[in-house]
């Protein structure tokens, strides 16, 4: 069998995991993979204990692992923007094949890299780069290739959705749960990435380019966390039979393209409504085969380490069988990609919940009701909370129907101006995602 020899750079959480499932299953998948797949060299700051590389040259230095003549392949897992940047780089220019599971990477140079890949001849693999143990990549770039995809919805982020499940299940609060996320690992110290939605930006990027043939571009993209996310309006979502879920959503429209992540309503009818914890879920509507839903670990050492080795394998059953192959990263040729325009979010169509506090008194809905006709928003349903004992005000909810959201702001502007309203005007976008 032919050989192909790998180096690894970074020994962290998904390093180890892919370190040692190489190990663990190295017979099935030299099988599957048609040759002997070796690991040559490993390149990490620092041992990771949960690995044994005494078999293998371990060096500090990850630039020697990229410019290492006896490898084949090689695979960032360090992470970052400008280090990994120029560790694929350098590792492309020295005529390596690359394997990376860094997000941010791909969406914010993927173009560079893949330029250079191909004017070398060389593939860039990126399969745990989006949604973890997820084959969601594969499943757009050749399992959906002869489909014309129109929109793309997903939980692709492990962190919100935990904590907007626990938010759902026990009525806790953001910040309780977030501390709770951060001690098991699920959060960073600095959540920001995860909690303010820039994570699953990248991600939706890299689906959205694949889905749809346009170049990756971070621009456009409209980005809304979960940090404002109260209980009382899960709670109130479930009481309407809906849940809140973090979705990055993308959508091919007659006007251009839609890039967008926010929490959203989802029917509790909908298959993403039930996916809870750290898992992921993509939904994908096609002309020819429908909505599809891919669902699984979106995180974690070794769910992420099973689609860094896919993609380990896919490269090395082309190099056994046509090492002169080279293989568009997203799944035809840059010269073929189509740049869109990109929908600002205000004149994007959708439905809202809607919540505010108004006081109890007659006449007080029909001025809202009014602002809200004026501004030619349809009202699907109005539900008044309880008064609470000795409280003037009350909880007043409101979905409406499907409008542009910049006459929906137009509209809470004014509602926010009247004297019995009080404080701010909540709202949360919804999709029943059925079309």
């Amino acid at each position: 069998m032919r050989s192909v020899n790998i180096g690894i750079c970074g020994l962290g959480t998904v390093g180890a995991g892919v370190f040692n499932v190489l190990g663990r299953n190295t017979n099935i998948i030299n099988a599957r993979a048609n040759c002997e797949i070796a690991v040559t060299q490993v390149g990490a700051r620092r041992d990771n204990p949960s690995c044994d590389t005494s078999g293998v040259a371990v060096v500090r230095d990850i630039f020697e692992v990229a410019k290492n003549p006896a490898v084949d392949v090689v695979v960032e897992l360090i992470g970052g923007t400008t280090v990994a940047l120029e560790l694929v780089m350098t590792a492309l220019r020295h005529d390596k094949h690359v394997v990376t599971a860094n997000k941010a990477l791909i969406a914010a140079h993927g173009a560079e890299i893949f330029a250079e890949a191909q004017s070398r001849n060389r593939i860039v693999a990126y399969e745990a780069a989006v949604a973890g143990g997820i084959p969601i990549i594969k499943a757009l770039r050749e399992g959906l290739s002869a489909n014309r995809i129109h929109w793309l919805a997903g939980i692709i982020n492990g962190t919100t959705n935990f904590i907007l499940s626990e938010m759902d299940s026990k009525g806790r609060d953001f910040a309780d749960v977030l501390v709770e996320a951060q001690e098991k690992g699920y959060a960073e110290a600095d959540p920001t990435f995860d909690v303010e939605g820039i994570d699953a930006a990248h991600k939706l990027v890299i689906m959205a380019s694949l889905a749809f043939g346009m170049p990756l571009s971070l621009d456009g993209v409209f980005t809304d966390g979960i940090t404002k996310l109260e209980p009382q309006d899960v709670s109130y979502a479930r009481e309407l039979g809906y849940a809140i879920k973090h979705l990055g959503i993308a959508r091919q429209t007659d006007e251009g393209v839609e890039l967008r992540v926010h929490p959203t309503l989802v029917p509790e009818s909908c298959l993403i409504a039930g996916v809870n914890d750290v898992s992921n879920a993509v939904m994908v509507n096609a002309d020819a085969v429908g909505t599809t839903l891919f669902y699984g670990p979106g995180a974690g050492s070794e769910p992420t380490a099973s689609s860094v080795i896919a993609d380990i394998v896919d490269v090395a059953r082309t190099l056994a069988s046509n090492p002169d192959s080279w293989v568009p990263p997203l799944g035809c040729a840059s010269s073929a990609l189509q740049s869109q325009k990109i929908i600002d979010i205000q004149n994007i169509e959708t439905s809202f919940y809607i919540r505010f506090s108004a006081l109890d008194k007659p006449g007080v809905l029909s001025n809202i009701t009014k602002i809200m006709g004026d501004a030619g928003i349809s009202i699907e349903a109005i539900i008044q909370k309880e008064q609470p004992a000795g409280e003037e005000y009350v909880t007043i909810i409101i979905l409406t129907n499907v409008t542009k959201e910049k006459f929906l702001d137009e509209a809470v502007e004014h509602i926010e101006q009247l004297e019995t309203v009080r404080g701010n005007v909540n709202f949360i976008r919804v999709e029943h995602l059925d079309q």
